[in-house]
């Protein structure tokens, strides 16, 4: 007796053969680029190095512009240059159609002076706002750029079996421009980058980024939804009478009336800020008055940030803080001008896209991932993740053996990056992109 086939088996049967020459596509591709990114290691190191011997700040990345487009240019891609200033965009087109994935790496270094001791430190000055200032990679920004490099070399030595278009973007000034001072007309960076229309030609159908921090080497972690902090400048100008330090009941003194504002506005996080929606940081940063310790000045200027999660929460904050500095000037029959300006808005990790690409980290880490933590850092970032679906992670970058608790954080002139984590950035950024334009909702 001869049975006949069953036309939903055998459905199911070819569906799941397709699925699994699918699945295997898709390993095949995610085990070259594992091979190839270690192949490009120690060239990923001598990039690294290369960067953070010869830092440049915000808006003047010349130097390291040249050396990213030269080398996108050599792979044969597509190159734009001084886009927000010293911007660089390679566009890779794979050999198949399919939809468009951008990474990003900011470029920039900080007006922080670096401790000698490795033989690649940092001995360069540059102009910041007009002061001649140490500079250093103190972020981790030369390993953003190197990776992103390397993830270029390794994506197109595979990019007849892209199903797609890859866009690199090397962006400035991530920690604002060393020429431009802030201000409600001001731009830089991603925001410039846009302005510029980056993605008005070809705007990707998601993006991604990974930041160095401290953390064990080669973790990497992420979260969904609120990723970064918004951040807003504040900028208080008290205004006093002055007069004599030995008799300051003929004057109005700024610098009292300075201290109790900096004590009042941390009860705009305690008590009006609703904590639940949203952590809050108000810091002041800097303090500017007087001229001699016998003299009640009439005026003193204050600097500071803020920092959110919800932008209600950010508006609230904002206004609170106007509101409680006025009065508390006006108790001491002093005046206060205050400003809230807008800097970067929350990165915000999209929902779905970071679900999907969970299992794809995972993967490429061998296991070693965690949830992130709500760092107070915030990112320009966040601009390019409001026009399409974004994914910003972290990379630990502390040496084994080392509690990531002690180690120097992004900002500190001891800031260390383990070079073996680097490897797994490159390795996350290439399969990432491999596996977005693969599988196709």
């Amino acid at each position: 007796m001869t049975l006949q086939p069953n036309p939903f088996h055998s459905a199911l049967l070819a569906a799941g053969l397709l699925l699994s020459l699918g699945a295997n596509a898709d390993s095949a591709l995610e085990q070259q680029v594992r091979k190839d990114a270690a192949a490009i290691e120690s060239q990923l190191i001598e990039w690294r190095r290369d960067i953070h011997q010869h830092p440049e700040l915000g808006e003047q990345e010349t130097r390291t512009a040249k050396l990213v487009a030269d080398h996108l240019t050599r792979l044969g891609m597509e190159v734009r240059s001084n886009i927000a200033r010293t911007g660089v965009v390679g566009i890779l087109k794979g050999g198949k159609p399919g939809r468009t994935v951008a990474l990003r790496a900011d470029m920039d270094a900080l007006p922080v002076k670096e401790p000698s001791g490795l033989p690649f430190a940092s001995k360069a000055r540059g102009d910041y706002h007009g002061t001649e200032v140490d500079v250093m990679h103190a972020c981790g920004h030369d390993a953003h750029t190197a990776m992103l490099m390397a993830t270029a070399e390794v994506l197109s030595g595979m990019k007849d079996q892209l199903e797609g278009t890859v866009m690199f973007i090397f962006q400035p000034a991530e920690e604002g421009s060393s020429l431009v001072l802030p201000g409600p007309d001001a731009s830089w960076g991603a925001k410039k980058m846009l302005e510029e229309g980056l993605f008005k030609s070809l705007k990707p159908d998601a993006i991604f980024a990974v930041h160095v921090m401290p953390g064990p080497s080669g973790q990497i972690s992420w979260r969904s939804g609120a990723t970064t902090a918004a951040s807003d400048m504040l900028n208080i100008g008290v205004t006093g009478s002055q007069g004599h330090g030995g008799m300051p009941w003929n004057t109005i003194d700024p610098i009292v009336t300075s201290a109790q504002i900096i004590n009042g506005i941390q009860t705009v996080v305690s008590r009006r800020a609703n904590l639940t929606r949203s952590a809050v940081v108000i810091t002041i940063g800097t303090i500017h008055g007087g001229s001699g310790p016998n003299i009640v000045p009439e005026t003193v200027e204050m600097t500071g940030t803020i920092r959110t999660y919800d932008e209600g929460v950010r508006a609230q904050v904002g206004q609170d803080i106007k509101l409680s500095t006025e009065k508390i000037a006006e108790s001491a029959g002093a005046t206060a001008d205050v400003s809230v300006e807008p800097m970067y808005s929350t990165t915000i990790n999209d929902a779905t896209l970071t679900e999907r690409m969970a299992p794809v980290l995972e993967r490429v880490a061998d296991g070693k991932v965690a949830t992130a933590d709500l760092p107070g850092a915030a990112e320009d970032f966040s601009f390019f993740a409001q026009e399409v679906p974004g994914l910003y992670m972290f990379l630990g970058i502390t040496p084994d053996g080392q509690d990531p608790a002690t180690a120097a954080p992004n900002h500190n002139p001891e800031f260390f990056v383990d070079e073996k984590a680097l490897v797994v950035g490159t390795r996350a950024m290439a399969t990432l992109v491999v596996d977005y334009l693969s599988n196709e909702d």
